[in-house]
């Protein structure tokens, strides 16, 4: 097992052709844009997915990539506990569509807010209305500790719950004509 590395965008904009890309967002942040030629396998189905990533792997690197790299980065992670090398792109698709480059996307597609947006919005609202209705009710203030705690959780164990949730949404699923991951599966280990 290697420590995984990482590529800024403008290394990856003169390499890309060298890697298989590995998009691990949502299916639904995944459409809403994604590098070219990119392959949507979400972060928490990676070890499902290991023996077609080792099958990828073994022909050709593997370039992890995310909205920010945050979860691409854990995804590296995931990948050398496994035995499989993967590289990191910094600043993730973000960085990359900030820096003038192409991305795909379904016609069609609308665009999926990140997942640490969506968690901010989510967290933030639960704390703010635990505050309000303790104000009229004392008891309700817990809505705003347990999300405190929530968050304090997922920082120290690097594994957001409430991400886990929001990724059930039905505007973070993949749109009906997408490729679905059996089938990525299958591209992955030809």
């Amino acid at each position: 097992m290697t420590t995984p590395t990482a590529l800024t965008t403008s290394q990856a904009t003169r390499r890309l052709g060298e890697y298989t890309v590995i998009d691990v967002r949502t299916p639904g942040e995944y459409a809403s844009g994604h590098l070219p030629g990119a392959h949507n396998i979400p972060l928490d189905r990676v070890e499902e997915a290991a023996h077609a990533l080792r099958s990828a792997a073994e022909r050709v690197p593997l370039l992890i990539v995310c909205a920010s790299g945050a979860r691409s980065a854990r995804g590296c992670v995931q990948l050398a506990a496994l035995g499989i090398d993967a590289t990191n792109l910094d600043g993730g698709t973000g960085a990359w569509a900030a820096a003038g480059h192409p991305v795909e996307r379904p016609a069609g597609a609308g665009t999926t807010w990140s997942m640490d947006r969506q968690v901010r919005l989510a967290a933030g609202t639960l704390v703010l209305l635990g505050f309000l209705a303790g104000l009229a009710w004392p008891p309700a203030h817990w809505l705003s500790g347990l999300v405190g705690a929530g968050l304090v959780l997922a920082g120290v164990t690097n594994a957001c719950g409430m991400a886990a949730l929001l990724a059930r949404l039905p505007h973070n699923r993949a749109p009906r004509d997408a490729v679905g991951f059996e089938a990525t599966l299958r591209a992955l280990t030809v």
